[in-house]
């Protein structure tokens, strides 16, 4: 009952999505949509030309159809448990959520109070201190209720991220080349948030071995005066066979960037540091990283990391998680996905 719910849903967001648009693609992209001077010009052109534009604005729409989405199955897994009960979700909640709230004692809503920046007396104040910090438990407890909900109802998610076309050109890339999945990310070595995931994408590539190829793009933001020369500098590690080696070093040495230390970097791998140096000096990479940070450019991203799987869009900050259950999607059609 709960899966034909699920799909009933998602076959309402899909036809939400057809009539959103000005006219039905014909899925290869030859169906006109403009005539300018008697010039006939199709979706594909108009793909290409605003490929930046369009993901992106597709992308804001399937965040929101997303967390519409997850409401929903919220909603429905409340049903399914009430129903099997024999409560209303009220009911439910009341039992097995709100119930087993305890309120903070007398000295820890005064302890509370003394963090607050008012000058009302704590008598004023207390009983809105209490209601804040009740409801704050009770949306707390909620959402762990519902996890432990997600864990014992099958849900199957098929929305998918807006897709790109990604051109690999440029890009490094470790895994087989006829890989039925190819992870493309698109990333500054001075953002925190890059540094952070590093050690997710390496246990991804460990997880799915010889099933997903990874490729990494240059995308060094201009807020990141590092960036730029830590990118030519794993390329020129890469003109001595070790990209991958100085890449993972970059990132696990947290932002250490400084041009003494990325040639430092050159003689702990061993490299011929001579060479390095001028490779890195001269700017000899300087175009190709240059190439990757244009590519970003025409696809609209502003931030990393920044995630293609298969040409689906995903960005900002992605729990390992979610990232093993698209690879796994793409790889088997559907996965089964869990709130941990």
């Amino acid at each position: 009952m709960f899966r034909a719910r699920t799909a009933i849903a998602l076959g309402m967001l899909g036809w939400l999505r057809v009539a959103a648009g000005a006219t039905v693609a014909s899925g290869d992209g030859s169906d006109v949509v403009a005539e300018v001077g008697g010039h006939k010009f199709t979706r594909a052109e108009l793909e290409q030309k605003k490929a930046g534009k369009l993901l992106q604005a597709r992308n804001q729409f399937y965040l929101a159809e997303r967390e519409a989405l997850n409401q929903f199955i919220d909603e429905q897994l409340l049903e399914e448990k009430a129903q099997a009960e024999h409560l209303s979700v009220e009911q439910l909640l009341q039992r097995d959520v709100v119930s087993r709230i305890t309120d903070p004692t007398e000295d820890q809503l005064k302890v509370y109070y003394e963090g607050v920046d008012t000058e009302e007396p704590f008598a004023s104040v207390r009983d809105k201190i209490l209601a804040h910090i009740h409801d704050t438990r009770v949306s707390k407890a909620r959402a762990e209720y519902l996890k432990e909900l997600h864990n014992q109802f099958s849900v199957l998610i098929m929305l998918s991220p807006p897709s790109a076309q990604v051109s690999l050109d440029g890009a490094q890339i470790r895994g087989p080349q006829n890989a039925p999945v190819t992870v493309v990310e698109f990333a500054d070595y001075e953002c925190p948030y890059c540094q952070q995931i590093h050690g997710d994408l390496k246990k991804l590539q460990q997880q799915f071995e010889g099933k997903m190829a990874f490729a990494f793009k240059d995308c060094p933001l201009p807020m990141h005066r590092h960036a730029v020369k830590a990118a030519e500098a794993a390329r020129c590690a890469g003109d001595q066979g070790a990209f991958w080696e100085y890449h993972d070093l970059l990132f696990e040495k947290g932002g250490k960037l400084e041009l003494s230390q990325l040639k430092d970097y050159a003689r702990t791998l061993k490299l011929d540091g001579a060479r390095f140096d001028k490779c890195l000096d001269a700017g000899e990479e300087a175009a190709a990283v240059q190439k990757g940070l244009h590519d970003a450019k025409e696809l609209g991203i502003t931030g990393t990391p920044s995630f293609f799987i298969n040409g689906h869009f995903v960005s900002g900050t992605v729990k390992y998680e979610d990232l093993r259950d698209m690879v796994g999607r793409e790889l088997t059609g559907t996965v089964a996905l869990k709130k941990d």
